[in-house]
């Protein structure tokens, strides 16, 4: 078993390495002077079973190019499987037609990575489950919630405590969580005007009294939460928190987080966090390389990751 990475998260890459007592495979990912990409792999991969780890966070595009491009190399160096490891699946947000005459992005980069030569795909909580059917080839598709839960329950009073969906299309989800610290859940109702704002409607439930764990994959602009948290607080929440998978944070996210009315953010590091979030005293992090790195050697092994959900 091989293990190789792009450039859009290295660490984690590391630290998957390290749980697997495996070296990180050699490879040269570089740009020429018109940033066009170049790959070289840099030892003998030929009959191999070789993951790809590579978020395609931002850079979207050129991340995903790399994560096409290494597989091309790997599948003519002559790698026997090829499964490509996508800690955060972009595009995932375009998975249907939302209006005429738009496209379903996210079935399209299924394709090019089906076609690039992957064999299987690994990944972490898909914006939409159905997205693993877009995929011609094995797909798994790993859940954050047992990190998250086992995090909610070192530094939370259970007893207390609500978990609040932002909206409900994250139904599903919070309540997964919800049913595995022994939560009652509540929702946000909220009708985004356009991509990027949202403006809160109404609350369902009494959070009233309640410790919130606002739970959802993906925080792009933070507008979404933050509204949520500032509905909760004004019906009584005595505190709002959130547990999100995907830290996206893009423009003024970061500040936008810093100067709400959140306890606290919690992300994974399915994307590597820049410096601002590092340095935000309110926002943390917690590492998924012990949950991806046991899926990996167990794809290897050819045993079930089932019981990773669990």
């Amino acid at each position: 078993m091989k293990l190789f990475a792009g450039n859009s998260n290295r660490v984690l890459a590391e630290q998957i390495c390290n749980y697997l007592d495996i070296p990180l495979g050699r490879a040269n990912v570089r740009r020429f002077a018109d940033q066009e990409i170049f790959l070289e792999i840099l030892e003998n991969v030929r009959g191999e079973d070789c993951f790809v780890l590579q978020s395609t966070s931002y850079p979207a595009n050129d991340h995903l190019m790399e994560l096409l491009i290494l597989i091309d190399a790997l599948r003519r160096a002559s790698a026997r499987r090829i499964t490509a490891v996508l800690p955060y699946f972009g595009y995932a947000r375009q998975d249907r037609k939302p209006g005429p005459r738009t496209p379903i992005s996210a079935k399209l980069v299924a394709n090019m990575i089906t076609q690039a030569g992957a064999d299987r795909v690994l990944t972490l909580d898909l914006h939409a489950a159905q997205i693993q059917g877009f995929f011609d080839i094995p797909t798994d598709n790993l859940f954050a919630a047992p990190v998250l839960a086992r995090d909610v329950k070192a530094n939370s009073q259970l007893d207390n405590i609500m978990v609040v969906s932002p909206d409900v299309g994250g139904v599903v989800r919070a309540r997964a969580l919800a049913k595995r610290i022994d939560a009652p859940l509540a929702i946000v109702d909220k009708r985004r005007d356009r991509p990027g704002d949202s403006e809160v409607m109404n609350v369902i439930g009494d959070v009233a009294g309640h410790a919130c764990l606002l739970v959802d994959d993906i925080i792009d602009s933070g507008g979404t939460l933050c509204n949520a948290a500032d509905a909760l607080l004004e019906k009584g929440a005595t505190s709002v928190t959130a547990y999100i998978t995907h830290g996206v944070l893009s423009g003024g996210a970061v500040a936008r987080i810093m100067t709400s009315q959140l306890r606290e953010l919690v992300i994974t590091n399915s994307i590597q966090p820049v410096s601002a979030v590092e340095t935000a005293a309110n926002i943390r992090v917690l590492s998924v390389a012990d949950l991806v790195g046991e899926a990996v050697s167990r794809t290897a092994l050819e045993k079930s990751v089932s019981s990773l959900f669990d």
